[in-house]
């Protein structure tokens, strides 16, 4: 199965200015993460932030901040636990119809609901703790997660593989940047071709 832009949100974890320093490779880390998110308001994909315990780990860059529809401030590590779930579903429409007129079967029906976005691209630090336990979640809840191995940091290496392959054990795809790129792009004609091909060469 390959991603598509249109089934697509992306959530960026934790890219704070008080972690990312003792991030393994933290500089490439962010840059990806941006680029991400260039993307994806390039190809109309909806962007989420999270921030942990923001108080004491400082905001998200405001670059990353300002291409996400909204950033999540939370003190659990899992995203889900402080309301991500919600955020990544349609709000529930009202039931339609005008029941005082006409009889039930000239009502009108109900509103189908908006269409679930149900692919979940995420990315973030650290890839052990709040990254894998937020997707871990998601993939509970019954989302299609995606992880973007080249935007998820750890402190270690070890500790970052190891989340890598206990997530590939629960269901999650592991991709890279350039794998979202071409797969939300679908052919060199899409409109955005040539602005996404700038953000990864």
């Amino acid at each position: 199965m390959l991603l598509d832009a249109t089934d697509s949100q992306l959530v960026l974890v934790d890219y704070q200015p008080r972690l990312m320093p003792v991030i393994h490779e933290g500089s490439l880390v962010l840059a990806n993460a941006l680029r991400l998110a260039r993307m994806a308001r390039l190809m109309e994909v909806p962007a989420w932030g999270t921030e942990q315990n923001p108080d004491k780990l400082g905001a998200n860059p405001p670059e990353l901040r300002e291409l996400c529809r909204k950033t999540l401030s939370k003190m659990h590590f899992s995203a889900v636990a402080d309301g991500l779930a919600d955020w990544l579903r349609p709000p529930a429409r009202p039931a339609g119809g005008n029941a005082r007129s006409l009889p039930k079967h000239l009502q009108k029906s109900p509103a189908a609901p908006a269409p679930e976005r149900g692919m979940i691209v995420i990315a973030g630090c650290e890839a052990h703790v709040c990254l894998m336990q937020t997707a871990l979640e998601l993939i509970e809840q019954e989302f299609d997660v995606w992880v973007v191995t080249d935007a998820c940091g750890s402190r270690t290496e070890r500790n970052r593989d190891a989340a890598f392959d206990r997530l590939a054990g629960a269901g999650a795809e592991l991709v890279t940047t350039e794998m979202v790129a071409f797969e939300w792009l679908g052919t060199a004609d899409h409109p955005a071709f040539r602005d996404v091909h700038a953000l990864i060469k």
